[in-house]
């Protein structure tokens, strides 16, 4: 097409699990919650509807106080986007002016955005055992991007680990997305206060129970968060929504069914890890609200199909080094037992 910009040809797009239009699947693919959302939420997003011919408040004002509450920062400290994916792009968009570097196996947004951004990309491999190893990215001068807890392998560092990372050069940017860190791993937000060149990416997405609302968050020093709120202003001062923004409000303000969702989901994970192990599987540590695991004998490349004919969706990456492993996300103890006995039937088989 004579009016396409070359460089859009070359893209590789993200690939999005499958979102069946059906309810007869047991969906495990995409890591969402398997809850529903905080009592009140619907209700204040309804009442959001009703004032649908205003603009949603390009400030975020309400949110960013009522998370600012729960993180313990200050409101300067914060910045909301269109889920956490907004968020990493405007990063890439603007703050990697010396490039980027990240693993080779984490978020598949990383790769995307470097490549929509043409930025000069340094690809770090995983260990052996599909950990990050942090001394790999120490000489590296540009802005640093990696998942903690990292995805898929559902692999955590320690906080003192990544610490020593930002420390070792202030002058070089560290942006960690704990999209997952409430599942069990330890956030690099408390120390926010202390580094400039460190910026926290969050999502509402996995453990607010939101994912289709779009609701992601930027912990950093002010001048950071001033950048971001640069570009988003220059892009769309109105890509948080109003209802988005009211579903944001009143899951903050449910505390309390946050933490039960939470609680359930890492009992059900740890009992599930069990379960798979005793069926033969090797299960990652996990600090996320999944489990990667792989099966000595029936790969997950034969797994995969073979679950989804039976109605149950999880993720399957056909990667190198990662061919041989699901992705399985956690969802109900229910769903979970419906797995494991259909796993068992397969590796029998």
């Amino acid at each position: 097409m004579k009016f396409l910009d070359p460089r859009i040809t070359q893209l590789a797009p993200y690939v999005p699990g499958e979102q069946p239009q059906t309810n007869d699947f047991i969906k495990l693919n995409t890591n969402e919650s398997a809850y529903p959302p905080a009592p009140g939420v619907v209700e204040a997003v309804e009442a959001a509807a009703g004032r649908l011919q205003l603009y949603s408040d390009p400030t975020c004002r309400d949110l960013l106080r009522e998370l600012a509450d729960y993180l313990a920062v200050p409101a300067t400290n914060l910045f909301v986007g269109n889920g956490s994916d907004e968020v990493l792009a405007f990063c890439f968009q603007g703050l990697m002016g010396q490039g980027v570097a990240y693993p080779d196996i984490t978020y598949g947004f990383y790769p995307v955005f470097a490549q929509l951004y043409g930025l000069k990309a340094q690809v770090i491999p995983l260990r052996e055992d599909l950990s990050i190893e942090l001394a790999d990215y120490a000489d590296f001068k540009g802005t640093i991007v990696f998942a903690n807890p990292n995805a898929p392998t559902s692999l955590g560092l320690p906080a003192a680990a990544i610490l020593v990372l930002v420390e070792a050069d202030p002058e070089r940017l560290v942006i960690v997305d704990e999209a997952y860190v409430e599942f069990g791993g330890q956030s690099m937000m408390p120390y926010v206060k202390e580094h400039a060149n460190l910026l926290v990416v969050g999502t509402f997405s996995k453990s607010w129970q939101l994912a289709g609302a779009r609701l992601g968050y930027a912990v950093g020093q002010p001048a950071l968060i001033n950048e971001l709120n640069r570009i988003k202003f220059s892009f769309n001062p109105y890509s948080v929504n109003a209802m988005t923004l009211a579903g944001g409000i009143a899951a903050l303000k449910a505390r309390e069914y946050h933490q039960e969702c939470l609680a359930k989901t890492i009992a059900t994970r740890e009992w599930t890890a069990q379960a798979l192990e005793n069926l033969g599987f090797t299960v990652l540590p996990s600090e996320t609200n999944f489990l990667f695991v792989k099966h000595p004998i029936v790969s997950g490349k034969v797994l995969y199909p073979a679950l989804k004919e039976r109605n149950i969706l999880v993720r399957w990456f056909d990667k190198p080094r990662i061919q041989d492993y699901l992705r399985i996300t956690i969802g109900t103890p229910e769903q979970m037992a419906q797995l494991l006995a259909t796993l068992q039937e397969l590796v029998n088989e």
